[in-house]
């Protein structure tokens, strides 16, 4: 059962975020982090009204190729690359499936260049991919999308350090508190253990539940690899619906 079937789950705060699970914000091997974090303590507040509600979204914002990142973008034939399908189902931390969730992505191109003008790596344009889609999960919180299986690309942060090849997620949920930004590796990439962003992770599970394992059942013959992500969004706590003891 969703928290959207039920008042009392609805009204419920949010779990705090677990800081042991989570990156820190200062991890100098990350260079761009110096800068970027905060050096005072942290204050822990409670969920606000804001945090608690909304944002919705309704399927009627979707167009018909936004979940198929090798036609939205075509223009002359199909991009270069890999084909592969990843799927997964949104949860909650009490593993209830969250419908209705808005999730995008985007990545480099199978040569690891984004379509992007800020874009400095010398790696080609692919004319036919843009790299960017959304969808939206159904009732029992599944989401899918067809893609090409991004490359990796070198970045300024050490002399020599490079992104194993990854999928950018953006997710929203049913409150503001269920907002998550995160990334998917791929299943036997050994760079993913060499990178200094994966590696400000302080525990190795967590960065395991960030690999997107090879799915063969779904794999399309002769087509496509499929990648199995499912992805954990904060839960709520529960509260009471009825003080009294007849109620329900």
């Amino acid at each position: 059962m969703s928290d959207q079937g039920s008042s009392h789950q609805r009204d419920g705060s949010f779990y705090q975020r677990d800081r042991d699970w989570h990156p820190p914000a200062f991890f100098p091997a990350y260079k761009t982090s110096v800068l970027r974090s905060p050096r005072q303590a942290l204050l822990s507040l409670g969920n606000t009204l804001s945090e608690m509600t909304g944002p919705v979204f309704g399927h009627d914002m979707l167009g018909p190729l936004d979940n198929d990142l090798i036609r939205n973008y075509a223009k002359t034939g199909d991009p270069i690359g890999q084909r592969i399908i990843v799927s997964g189902r949104v949860l909650d931390e009490d593993a209830r499936p969250l419908p209705g969730v808005l999730v995008e992505f985007w990545q480099a191109n199978a040569g690891g260049r984004y379509r992007h003008k800020k874009e400095s790596y010398l790696a080609a344009i692919d004319p036919n991919f843009g790299g960017c889609g959304r969808t939206i999960t159904d009732a029992e919180g599944r989401y899918t999308f067809r893609t090409i299986k991004p490359g990796a690309y070198p970045w300024p942060n050490g002399v020599n350090d490079w992104r194993p090849a990854h999928i950018h997620f953006s997710l929203f949920g049913h409150a503001f508190a269920q907002r998550l930004i995160t990334q998917m590796y791929f299943e036997g990439d050994p760079m993913i253990w060499q990178c200094p962003i994966v590696r400000s992770i302080p525990d190795d599970k967590a960065i395991e539940r960030l690999v997107a394992a090879l799915d063969r059942e779904s794999c399309l013959p002769m087509d496509a690899l499929a990648y199995k992500f499912d992805i954990v969004l904060r839960g709520r706590r529960s509260t009471l619906f009825e003080n009294r003891k007849e109620g329900n």
